[in-house]
């Protein structure tokens, strides 16, 4: 069994248990593979031990990335997007995690009328309300949703945050538990039905299922850790670490 097999399988275990003690089926929650920084090798041996969705965040790095991978897997945009990659953005991912502002929503929009296709999309809150993130302040999402409302090509399916390091996990679930009840009173006042929560990494995914995460983005511990700079494989492009 391989390295990622091998973390793969502890990732599992630890998504069970988690599952287990909130009274939850381990299928209600998906897992996202990030494979920022990890080349198409990487991204099939974790095809091969059973991953099927994975996320970038990074428009530049998947545009060189995914040509050269499994074309069986789903890919996800978890990282800050901004407005002038919406075209490459509605080509590369099937959804966009980190939708942050009216802007960046009506730019996907406008790029997925002209491809002629969909998105699904989660809007990004910032719901410790810290200055160095990204995202929305949890009391203008309700206005966001209204409006999104008039963007017929995008299928917003959820929310999304991510909270401040901590080194207990702990420490975050009160923002977990924010965005589910955000996400609960959102869904009584708006036309999307909101059933996806994107939260939770490698550190503390267990603390974000217990409080109904239903997608959590897993780098770590799925790949080992990260190397500041790598050359894809068969590619001969290198790409920073984001």
């Amino acid at each position: 069994m391989s390295g990622i097999a091998e973390r793969w399988t502890v990732v599992q275990s630890r998504l069970e248990r988690a599952c287990a003690r909130a009274g939850r089926d381990p299928a209600s929650v998906r897992v996202v593979a990030v494979s920022k920084t990890f080349g198409p090798d990487a991204v099939r041996e974790a095809a091969e031990a059973g991953i099927s969705i994975f996320g970038e965040n990074r428009v530049q790095e998947a545009k060189q990335k995914i040509p050269l991978c499994p074309g069986n897997v789903e890919w996800h945009m978890v990282g800050h997007l901004q407005t002038n990659k919406a075209r490459d953005a509605v080509r590369l991912f099937s959804c966009v995690h980190s939708a942050d502002s009216w802007r960046i929503l009506d730019a996907l929009n406008a790029a997925a009328e002209e491809a002629g296709s969909g998105l699904k999309v989660l809007i990004e809150v910032n719901v410790a309300g810290e200055a160095s993130k990204f995202g929305l302040r949890p009391d203008d999402v309700p206005g966001i949703l209204k409006r999104a409302a008039e963007l017929p090509r995008l299928d917003i399916v959820g929310l999304m945050t991510v909270p401040q390091y901590a080194p207990d996990p702990e420490s975050a679930r009160r923002y977990f538990r924010d965005l589910r009840e955000l996400g609960e009173r959102c869904r009584d006042c708006s036309s999307f039905p909101l059933t996806e929560l994107s939260m939770g990494m490698s550190h503390d995914f267990e603390v974000a299922v217990e409080e109904g995460a239903t997608l959590i983005r897993i780098g770590t511990a799925i790949f080992g850790e990260r190397r500041s700079v790598h050359r894809v494989e068969g590619g001969g492009a290198g790409y920073a670490d984001g």
